[in-house]
């Protein structure tokens, strides 16, 4: 690697519902070890970090089988939470040993149309003045790479997005920005308390698709006490998760068009 090139760790968020019916449909525990391709969706994701060139740790947040093993260097217990499973994969790599200005890459394990090469991609493009960039992706490319894809879009100002599966932070600012983050997303469902928390006018602005990215940014940033970046990427597997079996028939003809393509 690069020495110019920043270090970056992984958090691969792998848990999930034990009652989860999708899994329990494949005959497994929880989602990112339903088979993709005959192997577990999760270890895609993990061929794609370790093949990026760009990720030396990972920290694996869940059940594992003999197959992903090799690609992990610590294995965290599913704590229930996305955010409790975040803090304590952060917390295993730091056990590890993070050194200064090392970054975290935080990606949930049900992306396994993701490439090493568009990993490469995203964390060359993050701005490294952030301490939390989240990745996201224009509803013209999701619908160009894959016709037809289901997926949740905000429109916005500069156009209509997606969010992306994985986002980066600077471990050093975590404390700062997650107890917010908490506050935020527990209030995501009551209506009346999201608005006091961000605003009545980017609320308004939101909902009319007048709301812009650097607003926006500027607004998040505020919210969370750290700086916070939207990165556009050109990637539209950084923004399609597999939940359904429509997903999980769009992964395999994938897979199987990118292994044709070699």
């Amino acid at each position: 690697m690069n020495s110019s090139v920043p270090r970056w760790s992984a958090v691969v968020l792998g848990g999930g519902d034990p009652g989860d019916p999708f899994a329990a449909a494949h005959g497994v525990n929880v989602k990112p070890l339903i088979p993709v391709g005959g192997v577990p969706m999760a270890l895609h994701v993990l061929r794609a970090l370790r093949g990026s060139d760009r990720v030396g740790r990972v920290a694996y947040v869940g059940p594992t089988t003999p197959d992903l093993d090799p690609l992990i260097d610590i294995r965290v217990t599913d704590h229930g939470t996305l955010l409790s499973n975040l803090e304590a994969g952060v917390e295993a790599l730091r056990d590890l040993g993070l050194a200064p200005g090392d970054r975290v890459l935080v990606v949930t394990a049900d992306v396994p149309m993701l490439r090493p090469q568009e990993v490469r991609d995203v964390l060359d493009a993050a701005p490294l003045d952030a301490g939390l960039v989240y990745p996201v992706v224009r509803r013209e490319v999701c619908e160009a790479a894959y016709p037809g894809v289901k997926r949740t879009y905000a429109r916005l100002k500069d156009g209509t997005f997606t969010g992306g599966n994985l986002f980066l932070l600077d471990p050093a600012l975590i404390g700062q920005f997650l107890p917010r983050l908490r506050e935020v997303l527990a209030a995501r469902k009551a209506p009346l308390k999201l608005a006091g928390l961000i605003g009545w006018d980017v609320l308004l602005r939101l909902l009319t698709g007048r709301l812009s990215v650097p607003r926006l940014e500027e607004k998040v940033s505020g919210l969370l006490g750290v700086q916070a970046r939207a990165l556009i990427t050109p990637h539209a597997a950084v923004g399609t998760d597999v939940d359904k079996d429509a997903d999980l028939t769009l992964a395999e003809a994938q897979l199987r068009g990118t292994a044709a393509g070699h």
